[in-house]
């Protein structure tokens, strides 16, 4: 566990520099545009190229070193940084320049993403599988805690320019633990020379529909990921807009998340995970549905906050249920390649929730929900000013969550065969 725990560490640095950026950002973005549609779209460009590179990630990461492929993506997404503080700077930074930049780090990202995944069973031995996981959940949520909180701090102190400097130094902390380690490569399995090329590229998804358990297990997280995606593209606006910009409430919002996350996260090391994991992946989905039903109703952060903190204790349950799933179900010769075509298919459906999720809250919902002002129910729950539809789409795609994870309780195919990996 070791050498995990290194490279752990250096990634939860490097991610807390990165969610400072990126909550600095985002307010910059909102004072610019007001618009939920455009806050949305950086999460449309940071999914669109990973779903081509998503199509070879898989080689590459099962052929290539993984530990150098991390540090690429580290380096690419410094360069990143670097950029936009230089048009910072030049006074000529726009919110295209953020779509650009989040292409750049979505798509070395997946590959980052990927190799870091598939190093983990060959780094941990396989009965501590689930706790590893759970740590890793714990590198995003200890992120939202502290990112945020200090990115508001500090940034009425060093602007963003400091802010974007703070990040460049974790990103050199990210490289310097993936240097003082080695991390153990399988040996490449040369494929038959009969192989055609396209065979290669679809190896992944072959393995995967071949086989009844994992092909529900794919479907039902696609349904549940296109849900959350499309409630997480409009969850900033949502708050912005209720709450006429306010930092202060979005910062203690996304420091609930975190805490909850690294709660859950903590809970589950100590515990071990359940032994039936497709009940811990379910009840996680459930959960976390349910709690982000009450999010959506509620307009102030005595709602949320709590709510929000609820949400964020499943994450570590479900995410790490579902990865132990997919790593005791494939062998790590074959990870690479079925988990980027895992990838590509949540990929896809969540570039097309970022897509949609805005139009929707600003043409669809908002002016439905301000035309109801009328009816006295309706205007209860949900309020007739800024914000409301959006709130309305939120708490409908909470809702969907809670139904994937219902209906995953009577798919027997799901249940049934993948009770073997427990």
């Amino acid at each position: 566990m070791r050498t995990f725990t290194l490279i752990w560490f250096g990634q939860l640095v490097s991610t807390i520099g990165s969610y400072m950026t990126e909550f600095a950002l985002t307010l910059w973005a909102w004072e610019v545009t007001g618009s939920a549609t455009a806050l949305a779209l950086v999460g449309f460009f940071s999914q669109l190229p990973r779903i081509p590179i998503t199509l070879v990630a898989g080689f590459i990461v099962d052929r290539f070193n993984r530990k150098h492929l991390m540090m690429l993506g580290d380096s690419m997404a410094a360069l990143s940084t670097i950029g936009i503080g230089i048009l910072f700077l030049a006074d000529g930074l726009q919110i295209w320049h953020l779509y650009l930049a989040a292409s750049v780090n979505g798509g070395f990202g997946q590959i980052q993403g990927l190799a870091y995944r598939t190093s983990i069973s060959s780094m941990v031995p396989p009965q501590q599988l689930t706790r590893a996981n759970s740590l890793n959940s714990a590198v995003h949520y200890g992120s939202t805690i502290f990112g945020p909180a200090l990115a508001g701090v500090l940034y009425p102190l060093i602007g963003l320019m400091g802010i974007l400097l703070i990040d460049l130094v974790t990103f050199g902390v990210a490289i310097a633990t993936l240097l003082s380690v080695r991390i153990p490569q399988p040996a490449p399995q040369p494929p038959p020379e009969i192989e055609t090329r396209l065979a290669k590229l679809t190896f992944g998804f072959r393995e995967v529909w071949r086989q009844p358990s994992l092909r529900s297990l794919l479907l039902i997280s696609t349904a549940f990921w296109f849900f959350h995606d499309l409630g997480g593209a409009i969850y900033d606006p949502m708050i912005l807009a209720r709450t006429d910009g306010s930092a202060q409430v979005l910062a203690s919002t996304a420091a609930a998340a975190g805490i909850g996350g690294v709660t859950g996260a903590v809970l589950l090391s100590v515990w071990g995970g359940p032994k039936q994991r497709v009940t811990g992946m379910l009840a996680g989905f459930i959960g976390a549905g349910l709690s982000k039903t009450v999010f959506g109703l509620g307009r102030s952060p005595q709602i949320w906050i709590p709510a929000q903190f609820c949400s964020s204790l499943n994450f570590p349950l479900l995410g790490s249920s579902e990865n132990a799933l997919w790593m005791k179900s494939i062998t790590a010769e074959k990870q690479g390649r079925v988990f980027a075509a895992n990838a590509l298919v949540l990929q896809g459906v969540s570039a097309i929730a970022a897509l949609i999720a805005g139009p929707l809250a600003e043409n669809v919902f908002e002016p439905w929900v301000t035309s109801l002002g009328k009816l006295p129910f309706l205007s209860y729950l949900w309020g007739t000013g800024s914000g409301a539809g959006v709130a309305l789409l939120y708490v409908l795609t909470s809702l969907g969550l809670v139904l994937v994870g219902v209906l995953g309780w009577f798919w027997p195919a799901l249940g049934a065969a993948l009770q073997r990996t427990t």
